[in-house]
């Protein structure tokens, strides 16, 4: 019982009297201090809810503008069985998950590409540097009719509008990891023996990576952010078309669930970007 309380507090980021009197010595400025800070994420979801329900039961907001928390985990579990115009929520999130993933490998495949070449090359450089600058400020929604136009209502024209939310981040993010390779690991490589596809495998793109999965974890947000632009496009199933259309029929309750389902599914992905960071790049960080 004794082992078991002690995991829980190391899991909310209480440590050991010894480990607080090294943390009271630290200066502040020194990032290795900061702590994960488990019981205060614990802390602000407990207020965030008490101050949910206590703002339904003192019926300060009518329900149809912020349902209680029992309804929208009501409509929960009824959209998790019985389903939502046709699907069961399991299925709008695979749907949606198909798409993110498709528009999201995709953009990182053919970014990380560009950006290495980029960063190599100032032919490369010169030849798509104008127009990656061009089209990354301009949201993803302005593309949405000639998409169409293009390619189409299915699901083509939707993973495009995902690709091109990641492949502008993930080309700039290759670009800068390949120009931060310090020169002298590069000499020290060539006067080892080493050829240029050796330096460029053991040397330019694992001093790269670091960026290239910083990149990773920023376009996943930005493309799964973008699901609902993209399930604008015609769509009759995934989790941003589901929430567009309980939205027009003033479902609130089914609004708010899908948006805390998304936002869940979200912080679920950067949290698997997170540990293959941790476990592929142990050397982020260290000189």
């Amino acid at each position: 019982m004794e082992a078991a309380l002690t995991k829980f507090k190391n899991f909310l980021g209480f440590t050991a009297e010894d480990d607080f009197e090294k943390k009271k010595t630290v200066k502040f400025g020194d990032p290795s201090a900061a702590g994960q800070g488990r019981k205060w994420s614990v802390l602000s979801l407990i207020v965030i809810l008490t101050a949910w329900v206590g703002l339904c039961e003192l019926e300060i907001v009518p329900p149809l503008f912020w349902p209680s928390p029992l309804a929208v985990l009501e409509k929960f579990w009824t959209i998790a069985t019985e389903g939502y115009r046709g699907h069961t929520l399991l299925g709008h999130f695979l749907i949606s998950l198909y798409r993110v993933m498709a528009g999201f490998l995709l953009g990182t495949i053919c970014g990380v590409l560009l950006g290495i070449a980029m960063g190599l090359s100032s032919v490369v450089r010169g030849l798509f540097d104008p127009i990656i600058e061009l089209y990354r400020p301009v949201p993803p929604l302005a593309y949405i009719p000639i998409i169409i136009i293009w390619m189409g209502i299915g699901d083509g024209g939707k993973i495009m509008l995902l690709f091109l939310a990641t492949f502008a981040i993930m080309v700039i993010n290759a670009r800068s990891g390949v120009k931060s390779v310090s020169v002298e690991k590069i000499h020290a490589a060539y006067s080892l023996g080493a050829n240029r596809w050796q330096v460029l495998r053991h040397v330019i793109l694992v001093n790269a990576l670091p960026e290239i999965f910083t990149g990773m974890r920023v376009s996943m947000g930005v493309c799964w952010a973008t699901l609902v632009a993209a399930e604008m496009v015609a769509a009759t199933a995934g989790l941003g078309w589901m929430v567009l259309n309980a939205a027009r029929y003033l479902r609130t309750d089914i609004v708010i669930m899908g948006v805390i389902v998304m936002g869940i599914v979200g912080y679920g992905f950067d949290m698997i970007m997170r540990y293959l960071e941790s476990k592929l790049i142990p050397w982020k960080g260290k000189a």
